[in-house]
């Protein structure tokens, strides 16, 4: 019987590893894959509370996957951070950034994108059960539903 791997550790398997050390990569690099992987777990979760339309599901995933919401997860969620992934965080928000925010604030563009650094520093760490426990702390506090 094959054990259960993650799927960083499939794509390793399967593409072979990467020889690059992750703490050269910029905060954006670790949003850009951090945005796809928070998503991930969102629409996850919503698919996992019943069959839907497509385009309702759709919906309900835009809802929570904002800079609004993120903003407000990662504000909610600050103080049970270790200090690595506050200045994570802290890295990505202060960011240059090289786009702008469509329906946000600048506010909740740069905490959204600290806080997209976070799981993206997280998952190419090989640490998705932090993000789980993260992103579920940030979804308790705030009281989003999923």
């Amino acid at each position: 019987m094959e054990e259960n791997v993650s799927l960083l550790e499939e794509i390793h398997q399967v593409f072979g590893e990467c020889d690059i050390d992750i703490r050269t990569y910029s905060p954006l690099t670790f949003a850009y894959i951090g945005d796809a992987i928070f998503e991930m777990v969102i629409r996850t979760l919503i698919v996992e509370r019943g069959q839907r339309a497509a385009n309702t599901l759709h919906k309900h995933t835009t809802k929570i996957v904002c800079a609004g919401t993120q903003a407000a997860i990662v504000e909610a969620i600050m103080e049970d951070m270790t200090q690595e992934e506050q200045d994570i965080y802290r890295r990505g928000k202060n960011t240059k950034l090289h786009s702008s925010a469509k329906n946000a604030s600048l506010s909740d563009y740069r905490k959204a994108t600290g806080f997209e650094a976070v799981c993206g520093y997280l998952y190419l760490s090989g640490n998705t059960k932090r993000i789980i426990e993260l992103v579920k702390l940030g979804i308790e506090k705030t009281g989003i539903e999923i």
